[in-house]
């Protein structure tokens, strides 16, 4: 901790920036007490929220995560402010993020290259003179980021956790999931022709004729959709045997036919490697299909379209609004597009969020907060340890598994131990689209390069300005970046009560994710394998179904219910987790006096904790999103959804029998 101490002092004395405006952790202010709780608990804590805000036109939704969010983000640009002036004695962090960002700021010069930046790429394409060229271009783009055809990259292995393995998946598409091609609603039907109108003002704006762009956007919604119907849904993603294929190069050669894999993988730069993944096999059946059958000029006009829609925030601002247009308005509802310095300080955050994250750190994040969220995490695991030694329907075998599983889990908080090492990504004052692409090239080398090496136990999947925190069961590790370790989740002045239920929860949440519908499959050292007995797993998944069929019956908007399949693994953590809060709060005040509080109980102020996180508006277009293609359920259902199960939100504010909130078969698995 010493050293934490001394970085922070040394730094906020280098980095004083404008402070955001303050966010509260409990606002009375939002509550809306003129409702009842046992009917709608999520109006009774956010009722004033929702009447006192609106959703910016610049979003598709806004609750107290995108205030956090936005909060966060403008800490960051007063930092790439700052970075990005051209002081000679900057050092070569903050010279790499200020000019990064610099650049992205610079739209004259932006403007006056125009598509300049990508006429060697278009070139390339064009030259293609048959399939066996392919692979090489295939590999060319996916080096810059372009989502052509399928993916490629390291993965741990699912059955050696301790190693780093290759792995190809579907990918390709340029509507959100596979979906969006293959549902036959009104809706949907509407959302293609958009997208293919979309695609032809693309095209359009890269040069072609009226005749030809109308002719290729129908060429590239017919050839994305092939590829979707032979692409894995969301729902069967979530079964961790499903996209697990190990097989050798020679097995998948034989799979998939039509390409010559190994000249793409000594072009994409892969080391040597004998076997590796393949999460999809009959999404590569039909990618070698496609190569085999299918028109060079089709395939042309695919990776022509890709190249422009992967590069179109960094390309001259007719290209970015048309952009915004069908991704921001048509599909999420967002009314404006985001300040460029909004979008500038994402894109920094994407191509160096370690280095820009050290400096949010150095800012946010003091030692009082890591040491109390330790605590915090601590007692969260011990309430997850008696619930699981009392549970009544697992069998001592499973639960000794279990147990070993849970004192098993790493904690990170707050940041890396290490950060990583920019230092081989060159960045170039002016050189926005250059900047974009040689970032995405040192991420997809970085990715290629641990393939047949240990996994690196130490390293984060999110920035430390992130509003998130995740389980991997892989790594049989919870994430807590300092982004998320402020108000409303986390507030050092507040009492113990809201803050076990706001982050609290979310801790609870994340550990519990060990042992959901996928994580349960994953063991204490991360490896892949049943370690439940089938008496145990039946139990479960019965208790599970109950969450599937109570979040199936919610309605995200008119005409689209939630996925409870889909959702089920979020579900099981929100009902988990705010219950493990509960347990750790009463173990934390055991018997001490607690004095009401704005003249709520401390357990009721768990649960006020809890709702006030989740307050939020989207629009219609960003709920039907989310329902289709989101894990997670909307925030009025992860706080009624949640709290409508658990008999102690009932005694907290005494709730009778027969409410809307009082289920009397609720669904409980942790």
């Amino acid at each position: 901790m010493t050293t934490i101490a001394l970085l922070l002092s040394a730094a906020q004395l280098a980095w004083a920036a404008p402070a955001p405006k303050t966010i509260p952790g409990f606002d009375s202010a939002a509550l809306d007490k003129g409702a009842d709780p046992c009917s709608d608990f999520f109006q009774f804590a956010c009722g004033g929220w929702l009447k006192n805000n609106e959703i910016p036109p610049d979003q598709s939704s806004w609750g107290r995560f995108r205030e956090l969010t936005e909060r966060n983000r403008e800490t960051l640009h007063g930092i790439l402010e700052k970075a990005a002036s051209k002081d000679a004695k900057r050092d070569p962090l903050d010279r790499k993020i200020g000019d990064y960002y610099a650049s992205c700021m610079d739209e004259t010069a932006v403007e006056k290259k125009g598509l300049e930046p990508l006429k060697g790429e278009f070139a390339r394409i064009e030259g293609i003179s048959g399939a066996q060229q392919l692979p090489e271009e295939f590999a060319r783009l996916h080096g810059i980021g372009v989502r052509a055809a399928f993916a490629f990259g390291s993965t741990q292995d699912y059955k050696d956790a301790s190693m780093q393995i290759a792995e190809a998946d579907q990918g390709g598409l340029g509507l959100p999931d596979r979906d969006y091609y293959t549902k036959t609603d009104a809706k949907s039907e509407e959302q293609r022709r958009q997208y293919v109108e979309h695609v032809y003002k693309m095209l359009r704006l890269l040069g072609e004729d009226e005749p030809k762009a109308a002719a290729d956007a129908e060429t590239v919604l017919r050839f994305e959709t092939r590829m979707a119907q032979a692409a894995q849904t969301l729902v069967f993603r979530r079964d961790p045997d499903h996209i697990y294929h190990r097989m050798t190069k020679t097995e998948f050669s034989t799979l998939a036919p039509g390409l010559a894999w190994d000249l793409y993988f000594a072009q994409a730069g892969a080391p040597a490697f004998s076997e590796f993944n393949v999460v999809a096999p009959d999404y590569f059946k039909e990618v070698s299909g496609a190569v085999s059958r299918g028109s060079l000029d089709e395939w042309k006009t695919y990776l022509r379209w890709h190249l422009v829609h992967a590069h179109a925030g960094f390309l001259p601002k007719a290209f970015v609004e048309e952009d915004f247009d069908f991704y921001g308005r048509k599909l999420a509802g967002a009314k404006e597009l985001k300040a460029r310095w909004k979008r500038c300080v994402e894109a920094t955050d994407a191509a160096l969020g370690e280095a820009l994250g050290q400096r949010f750190v150095e800012l946010t994040f003091g030692p009082q907060g890591k040491e109390r969220t330790s605590q915090m995490v601590a007692a969260l695991e011990g309430a997850l340890k008696a619930d699981i030694s009392g549970l009544g329907w697992m069998t001592p075998k499973t639960k000794e598994a279990a147990l070993s599983k849970l004192q098993g889990i790493a904690n990170k908080i707050g940041y890396p131990e290490k950060y990583r090492d920019y230092s081989a990504l060159s960045v170039v004052r002016g050189d926005a689209l250059g900047n974009l692409q040689r970032a995405r090239s040192f991420e997809f080398k970085r990715q290629l390069a641990k393939i047949g090496k240990p996994v690196d136990r130490q390293e984060w999947d999110m920035t430390p300005p992130t509003v998130n925190a995740y389980y991997n069961p892989q790594m049989n590790d919870i994430n807590f970046p300092a982004g998320i370790l402020q108000p409303p989740f986390y507030d050092n002045a507040l009492d113990d009560a809201v803050n076990f239920g706001a982050i609290g929860g979310v801790i609870g949440h994340e550990l519990t994710h060990g042992f959901d519908d996928e994580g349960r499959k994953f063991d204490a050292k991360g490896n892949l394998t049943d370690w439940w007995t089938p008496e145990d797993a039946k139990a479960f998944e019965g208790r599970a179904q109950c969450l599937v069929d109570e979040y199936a019956g919610f309605t995200a908007v008119e005409g689209v219910k939630l996925n409870g399949k889909l959702t089920l693994g979020e579900n099981t953590a929100d009902n988990g987790g705010l219950r493990l809060a509960s347990m750790a709060l009463q173990d934390t005040i055991a018997d001490k006096l607690i004095k009401n509080i704005d003249g709520f109980t401390p357990q009721q102020r768990l649960f006020l904790g809890w709702g006030q996180v989740w307050c939020e508006k989207r629009t219609d277009e960003a709920m039907r999103m989310l329902a289709l293609t989101n894990p997670h359920s909307p925030g009025r259902y992860r706080v009624n959804g949640v709290v409508s199960n658990m008999p102690e939100f009932a005694r907290a504010f005494s709730c009778p029998a027969g409410r809307p909130l009082t289920r009397p078969k609720a669904c409980r698995v942790w």
